[in-house]
């Protein structure tokens, strides 16, 4: 297995694996324009991995100089089961430390049964009891 940062020319591949994979949800920002300005803006951190040139997997991360934002860890049933998902998120991990980003969270849908399972396996990871995420999509006039 090969981990290398996401491309721009990876997107349709990328868009098909989270199309078909249940518990992700594709919004507009996932759409190519916003995919490219998330990247350049996050240069480095998103991830790919491929076994024998075939995507098994990917992690979208960013920061905001304090804390890092994971999304779309996820691996393709074919590929499940052999530490793809662990081996993506330490090394989206180590580069964000490496920029000096030793906290990041994860937002998991709560109709998503295995993503909340793998999560609340991962050493260190906690589910928060004392926040609640609000989200808006844009300026209201």
């Amino acid at each position: 297995m090969q981990i290398r940062s996401v491309l721009p020319e990876d997107h349709s591949a990328l868009l098909a694996l989270w199309e078909r994979t249940p518990g992700i949800r594709i919004r507009p920002e996932d759409a190519f324009e916003p995919f490219c300005a998330y990247l350049a803006r996050n240069p480095g951190l998103s991830l790919i991995a491929e076994h024998e040139g075939q995507l098994a997997g990917s992690v979208m991360a960013g920061h905001d100089g304090r804390r890092g934002y994971l999304q779309h860890l996820v691996v393709d049933p074919a590929y499940r089961r052999r530490g793809i998902a662990r081996a993506l998120l330490e090394e989206v991990l180590a580069r964000l430390a490496e920029l000096g980003v030793h906290k990041s969270h994860v937002f998991v849908l709560s109709d998503a049964p295995e993503a909340l399972a793998f999560w609340a396996a991962q050493g260190g990871w906690e589910q928060r009891q004392d926040i609640q995420v609000f989200s808006t999509h844009g300026v209201r006039s």
